[in-house]
């Protein structure tokens, strides 16, 4: 039987599906954002994300110090946004740069063309190994999909995307039952 190690582990996890969002901060006039798919919804009340961001990055010193992040959650369109975001482009210093971005509430950038966003304050921090687990209130938020765009989505260590429609079928899950739409 293989020995369960680091590369196995990120074997294991890199065949879950998950969408990709890019978390930004700021502190003071000092913004900045990196791309991430540690990502969850964690309560409807009060309502709680949670991001999981690697103790080294500039992103979990800023989160640390300013007590706010917003997380965008990207379109398939965007995927050079995501690589500019992961550090994958070449020569770019400041990530920002000739990108259209609006202020939220907490003041963290959030980004035009995302499909959605949510502008978070610091409820909670919780130790998780060589990242912190940042747990954000949600004080504001937009969907700006108009249900026509796709996700960027990465899987196996790679982009991806849906497939085409008359593959995915279109009916909802969990399907409503006569019990559900009456309570």
């Amino acid at each position: 039987m293989m020995s369960f190690d680091v590369e196995m582990f990120k074997r294991a996890m890199s065949q879950f599906a998950t969408g990709v969002t890019i978390v930004t901060t700021r502190d003071g006039d000092d913004v900045h954002g990196m791309t991430a798919n540690a990502f969850s919804s964690v309560s409807l009340d009060p309502m709680l994300v949670l991001v999981c961001i690697a103790k080294p990055l500039r992103t979990h010193e800023m989160i640390q110090k300013s007590g706010i992040f917003a997380v965008n959650i990207l379109a398939l369109s965007q995927r050079e946004l995501a690589e500019r975001f992961a550090g994958m482009v070449p020569g770019v210093e400041d990530r920002f740069e000739g990108i259209a971005y609006q202020t939220a509430t907490t003041g963290a950038p959030v980004f035009d063309e995302a499909l959605a966003w949510v502008d978070c304050r610091l409820w909670a921090t919780y130790d998780g190994g060589d990242h912190t687990i940042f747990v954000g209130e949600v004080v504001d938020g937009a969907v700006l999909n108009d249900g026509t765009r796709e996700p960027l989505l990465y899987f196996n260590r790679r982009w991806a995307h849906l497939g085409p429609v008359e593959q995915r079928g279109s009916s909802p899950w969990p399907k409503k039952t006569s019990d559900d739409e009456t309570e």
